[in-house]
């Protein structure tokens, strides 16, 4: 009998102290990873959009998410494939991005339920063997969309796709096993409540329910519906209980579980001591990728908005004066688009003349370097890989600060184009306000990185100072 309490209390503080490692380290882990997850589908997804492979969801704004769900994989009949693959792909970049920005990544908050729906949804499409040949209706036409698209795009787009693919194959492989274990940890959870509600109770007998196992199951049972609430009453966790109190190798049972509860958090401390915060400024640096793609589809919707203003402009004089310098071979005359940028800090503005070839140009070559320096594999990580720290923070900086200077320039445009426009025109005018907020959150991700690097080395210095060392 005082083994078994002892076993118990035991447990309980071994279940408590897993539950905060859990909550505290690979939680948040997971929910980052969902994240790169997120970045890499939305790339995709607009590509898509923008390539015209799938329809816009009209209704994606109004859909109202509360929980994650898996997608629907039926069969998708050939008349329907554009419309409904669309429809499809647009839920599964919203649920994913409702899962990085509202779902509580705790274990009171995933249930066995929400574990199950959360491995069912990662499986709507099998990204680690998209084929065209696949069973699953979702990857099949996923496969085929993406075929399409490495033909006919450029190379930093096929980059783009060819890297997305490979992360969500890898991350999504890794959530799925984490999910697994944290599965089976809520089965000890469950457990362990079991033992406290049910065996804490005033009318639970030990000298009775501990005499055979099949007294223990009747005492279970008789009190589990007043102390457990809706909890359903799982025969088979139940029966693991009793084997851990009476079966005959039951002190095995014991130690493995305690065992089994202690790894992670031992195996946790020995990776924090490994940390190289280098890590950290790479992983910033590779974040500037997911800025790419969104760029990519700005500089799209400039270059439209710029020939709404010139078929507006174009008088029947200044067409003459157009096909006159087509015929000499003269050049265009330079155009310049003067605008207000408003200071965000004192809320000023300034005048500024934006040179509309030149400014499309850096973002286009922009949009290419920072898709070039996010794979791991390209020269271009690779000579900054081999960069000391001082320099990596430095590249950082002096990036986030053209992407701050950019987004206030085209900020300033989007506000001009809506000006410009007369009459019918103005509904063609392809607003940047979406693209604007995502790119403020791609700018603001890839910092929150580099702060972390100089949290980190920050704290170690003040360590140092006290005599303390963070490497066991």
């Amino acid at each position: 009998m005082a083994n078994s309490k002892e076993f118990m209390q035991q447990l309980f503080s071994a279940v408590e102290a897993k539950t905060e490692w859990y909550d505290n380290i690979k939680l948040p882990e997971i929910l980052s990873d969902y994240r790169i997850v997120h970045s890499c589908v939305k790339n995709i997804y607009d590509l898509m959009i923008q390539k015209s492979k799938i329809p816009k969801d009209p209704y994606k704004m109004e859909k109202k998410i509360s929980e994650v769900v898996a997608l629907d994989c039926s069969y998708i009949a050939d008349n329907e494939k554009n419309i409904v693959f669309g429809t499809r792909f647009s839920d599964y970049e919203s649920l994913l991005n409702f899962l990085c920005s509202y779902f509580n990544f705790s274990v009171s908050y995933m249930t066995l339920e929400r574990i199950k729906n959360l491995v069912a949804f990662n499986n709507s499409f099998v990204w680690n063997n998209l084929s065209l040949n696949s069973p699953s209706s979702n990857s099949r036409i996923l496969a085929e969309i993406i075929f399409q698209m490495r033909q006919e795009l450029d190379q930093m787009s096929i980059n783009t796709i060819n890297d997305g693919v490979s992360k969500c194959s890898q991350l999504l492989t890794k959530i799925n096993q984490e999910l697994k274990e944290l599965m089976e940890f809520q089965h000890e959870v469950y457990k362990a409540t079991v033992r406290k509600n049910v065996f804490e109770h005033p009318e639970f007998k030990f000298d009775q329910a501990f005499t055979s196992e099949q007294l223990e199951l009747a005492a279970i049972k008789k009190i589990f519906p007043a102390v457990m609430g809706k909890i359903p009453f799982y025969s088979q966790l139940i029966e693991e209980i009793i084997q851990e109190d009476q079966g005959a190798d039951k002190e095995k049972k014991q130690q493995q579980l305690l065992a089994k509860l202690q790894a992670t958090k031992t195996e946790a401390k020995k990776k924090e001591a490994k940390v190289d915060p280098k890590i950290l400024l790479l992983d910033a640096v590779q974040s500037l990728g997911a800025i790419s793609p969104t760029l990519v589809q700005i500089s799209e919707k400039i270059k439209e908005n710029h020939d709404i203003l010139e078929n507006q402009a174009n008088s029947g004089w200044e067409k003459f004066l157009k096909l006159l310098r087509k015929a000499f071979n003269l050049s265009e005359p330079e155009v310049e688009y003067q605008v207000y940028i408003t200071d965000p800090v004192n809320k000023t503005e300034r005048r500024q003349n934006i040179k509309y070839i030149v400014f499309l140009k850096n973002i286009i070559q922009m949009a290419r370097y920072f898709s070039s320096v996010s794979m791991k594999n390209s020269p271009a990580f690779k000579r900054i890989e081999n960069e000391s720290p001082e320099k990596l923070i430095d590249f950082l900086n002096k990036n986030l600060a053209s992407c701050h200077k950019l987004l206030g320039e085209l900020a300033a445009l989007d506000d001009f184009f809506k000006g410009a426009v007369r009459g019918d025109a103005s509904s063609k005018i392809k607003g940047l306000k979406m693209d604007l907020t995502t790119l403020k959150n791609q700018i603001v991700k890839t910092n929150q990185r580099r702060a972390e690097y100089i949290s980190y080395i920050e704290e170690e210095q003040q360590l140092k100072k006290l005599g303390i060392s963070n490497v066991d």
